[in-house]
């Protein structure tokens, strides 16, 4: 009572403060409008009338729009320059305030000829709709064009790097998963955690964070079938704008979920040896209304993963207990998920937008293990059954102006999830049989508001306030310690672009984040840990001749521990490796800086960067003993270990020796080194890597065969390392049904079934030294055939949603940190 009493006076101080900014930012509308700022009805009227061009830029052969299509408006009398800009992703370009006269519009994009519309507007009709602008490409362009007839796999725009999944055929038949492994500059480990530059990173799908990523991220992704991802975004350096979760950067996955005029929507299905994946998305557009749905599932067959343990604990009189462990798991997954969603433009200037999703899955099966303890065998049976499911409702609302660039926005979000985890087991003659289970619950509400301000085509101001309201519970059967945790975020922030000359631009901002959090458990009573960061950005771009770019880049982060983190649920299904988690961990805060380099040498593509990250407090689990019986045990649990510094760089090349074929390649390095002045932590300095290359060939009719392959180097903690993780694979496709159906087949690791990864621990404490060993052997090969088909005219959009991105997610597999979710 008394905490439900505290957390209503903070939920009322809460609102008050948002109140109090709302007001501060309607007073900033306000004398905008006084003043005449455009777009919202201030000042004098000018006394000629100003008008609008639109027009859509396609490619002539794809009929595909182009994005960053540069677009030049000139005068046809002097051909002075009045106005210009960039299309979309749709194609499409708004050119605004343009006074009535007789123009030439000039249309110029790399790897494409040159084209000049002539264009004129009248105070009688001071608005011209253009309409579609076809751009043919060069001679050297056309052929690849004629060959391939899809985009290109990998772009490298502004401030991102762009992986298009749904243009690599390799990623038939597959997972979210499989797809990111394939991406730039990311290293994705067997269970499917994912780093960026060796860096924790946030997660989003569509631009907004979503329940299913809370308990775990790698369970989550397992989740999305790889024929429902459109593209992912890389950004490695984040404004002011975004959460500042994430040391290592954001990634954000763009799904097939689109708004086209008509009737349009794809099915692709798969069927294999070690899953099967099935996704169906449909839009519809008629005037102002659109409708989207889509539909998706996951299905794993049961295999058996063999699980070998070794734990040594040496006492300080010579001592030695020991407890081995050879046994398996046979594990079976379902996961679903669907969405649907509504947009409606009121006019040209407002615009509303609701998408409901939701997305469930079950896990887990039988397993038996052979016991050996001080030299005593003994067997473990085992069964364990894992669910899942989350609701997300959001709801947006944006308006602009006739000034072009002026943006408002408000978005609201619920996230409603529920999972649970149940357990039994016995190690016959040991231990008595034991059942547990845990019970998550999750209430998350979010609202936004986003105002952008374009003071000329170069100078723009973004400010917004957000704030998050999150209740979890986590019920436990065998104990009284039921957890309750409230956790509350309340963020502005200010960001500012503008040229320094030329060629130099930059963009630099500050966001302020106030965290209150407050737990209960019935046995420690109530607990509070609130904290105030102020995360600062800049990046400086030079434009260099020969299409390069080279950028100079900081900014602050913070890494916020999950709840699977933080939850106290004593998770012993193996009651001889026990996890639980630690409720006062404090978060990660890291300072990052980058050098970058990009360039375009004769279509080919070079990335290159350097960077630093200083982290603080880093999060990592801990490994230590305890006795239970004869028998000796580990424990796992999470420490603030100590503070981190990391040297990197990365190196990514896409070329075509021939137009028929693309050869691609990613290199990352960084250091790993902790240390800790009080508690003596230092681990010296160690080198991680990772390799990803792709080899694709297009024989013409339709025909395509793609090969890749990764390596990931040893993963270092602390504690101990983690081997390295190598893995390969091939697909063949072709196209059938007039190019609007592809039907192929699939490999991965045809000739190794499993994959070896083999983990040691080390720990020496006063009182005992632990070596610990764990050898997992994973089934990975797979074989697959896969099918997709297209029908209508897909056009994709992006809507500005919530960001939630501000806590560190699960890095074990399958949830096993507990059982609630952020």
């Amino acid at each position: 009572m008394q905490l439900a009493q505290t957390n209503y006076h903070r939920l009322i101080l809460n609102m008050k403060k948002l109140l109090l900014f709302a007001i501060t930012l309607g007073s900033f509308f306000s004398a905008h409008a006084q003043f005449g700022a455009p777009g919202f009805g201030g000042g004098a009227k000018k006394s000629t009338v100003t008008g609008k061009i639109t027009a859509t830029i396609l490619d002539s052969l794809t009929k595909k729009p182009i994005d960053y299509a540069t677009v030049s408006l000139v005068t046809a009398k002097d051909n002075k320059s009045v106005n210009g800009g960039v299309t979309d992703e749709k194609g499409k370009l708004s050119l605004q305030n343009i006074s009535p006269d007789t123009y030439k519009l000039k249309i110029g994009f790399m790897g494409y000829k040159t084209k000049t519309v002539d264009v004129a507007t009248t105070p009688a009709k001071p608005d011209q709709n253009i309409g579609v602008i076809y751009i043919s490409p060069t001679a050297n362009a056309l052929a690849d064009v004629e060959v391939t007839g899809t985009k290109a796999v990998i772009e490298n725009k502004i401030d991102r790097m762009v992986y298009n999944a749904e243009a690599d055929g390799t990623n038939a038949g597959g997972d979210a998963t499989d797809v990111m492994r394939k991406v730039p500059m990311l290293s994705v480990d067997v269970d499917g955690n994912v780093q960026l530059r060796g860096g924790a990173v946030r997660v989003l799908i569509n631009g907004k964070p979503s329940g299913t990523m809370a308990s775990s991220v790698s369970d989550a992704l397992k989740m999305i079938p790889a024929e429902q991802i459109k593209s992912v975004e890389v950004i490695t350096s984040p404004s002011a704008k975004y959460d500042a979760e994430g040391s290592g950067g954001i990634i954000n996955i763009i799904t097939k979920k689109s708004n086209a005029q008509g009737v349009s929507g794809t099915v692709n299905a798969a069927v294999g040896t070690r899953q099967n994946n099935g996704a169906f998305n449909l839009t519809a557009k008629t005037g102002r209304l659109s409708v989207n749905t889509s539909l998706g599932t996951n299905l794993a067959y049961a295999q058996k993963s063999i699980v070998q343990f070794d734990n040594r604990t040496t006492y300080p009189n010579g001592l030695v207990n020991s407890t081995s462990q050879d046994g398996f798991s046979k594990w079976s997954r379902e996961g679903y998920n669907g969405s649907f969603g509504l947009d409606y433009d009121f006019n040209a200037y407002n615009n509303v937008s609701s998408t409901i999703k939701y997305n469930g899955f079950s896990n887990g099966g039988p397993g038996s293990a052979d016991y050996v303890i001080n030299g005593q065998p003994f067997m473990n049976v085992s069964d364990m059954d894992m669910g899942f499911n989350n609701l997300d409702w959001n709801v947006d609302y944006k308006h602009t102006t006739k000034k072009e660039g002026e943006e408002f926005s408000i978005s609201g979000q619920l996230s409603s999830g529920r999972n649970t985890t149940d357990f039994t087991n016995e190690i016959i003659g040991l231990f008595p049989a034991r059942n547990n289970s845990n019970v998550g619950k999750n209430n998350e509400y979010t609202a936004q508001t986003d105002y952008t301000y374009p003071f000329s085509k170069s100078t723009i101001l973004e400010v917004g306030a957000k704030g998050i309201f999150r209740n979890i519970n986590s019920e436990f059967d065998e104990s009284s310690q039921d957890f309750e945790y409230n956790q509350n975020v309340a963020a502005a922030y200010g960001v500012i672009s503008f040229n320094l000359s030329k060629k130099l631009k930059f963009k630099g901002g500050v966001r302020s984040e106030y965290t209150q959090i407050d737990f209960n458990t019935q046995t420690s009573g109530l607990q509070k840990n609130d904290y105030f960061n102020v995360f600062p950005s800049a990046i400086i771009s030079q434009t260099l001749k020969g299409n390069a770019t080279l950028k100079l880049s900081y900014n602050r982060r913070v890494q916020r521990p999950s709840l699977t983190y933080l939850n106290p649920f004593l998770n012993n299904s193996d009651p001889l490796n026990v996890r639980q988690g630690r409720p006062d961990l404090a978060p990660e805060l890291s300072d990052n800086f980058e050098l970058g380099y990009s360039t375009f040498i004769k279509g080919s593509v070079i990335n290159a960067s350097v960077f630093y990250r200083r982290t603080g407090g880093v999060i990592e689990s801990s490994v230590t003993t305890f006795q239970q019986g004869t028998a000796t045990g580990s424990f796992t649990s999470y420490i603030n270990v100590g503070t981190a510094q990391t040297y990197g760089a990365n190196i990514f090349g896409s070329y075509n020796p021939k137009p028929k074929w693309t050869l691609m390649s990613n290199l990352g390095v960084n250091t790993y080194e902790v240390s800790n002045s009080q508690t003596g932590v230092s681990t010296g300095t160690f080198l991680n890597y990772n390799i990803f290359a792709r080899s694709a060939y297009g024989f013409g009719a339709g025909y395509n065969f793609e090969l890749f392959g990764v390596v990931n180097s040893p993963r270092r903690t602390y504690q101990g390392k983690t081997d390295a993780m190598v893995f390969y694979g091939a697909s063949f496709k072709k196209d059938i049904m007039k190019k609007k159906g592809t039907i192929g087949v699939n490999v991965l690791n045809p000739f190794t079934r499993d994959l070896h990864i083999r983990t040691v621990n080390n720990s020496v404490t006063p009182t005992a030294t632990l070596y610990q060993s764990t050898n997992i052997y994973y089934p990975l090969r797979s074989f697959g055939v896969n099918f997709s088909y297209s029908f209508g005219k897909l056009k994709f959009t992006e809507k500005k949603k919530i960001k939630n991105d501000d806590v560190k997610k699960d890095e074990q597999q399958g949830g096993m940190g507990g059982g609630i979710q952020q």
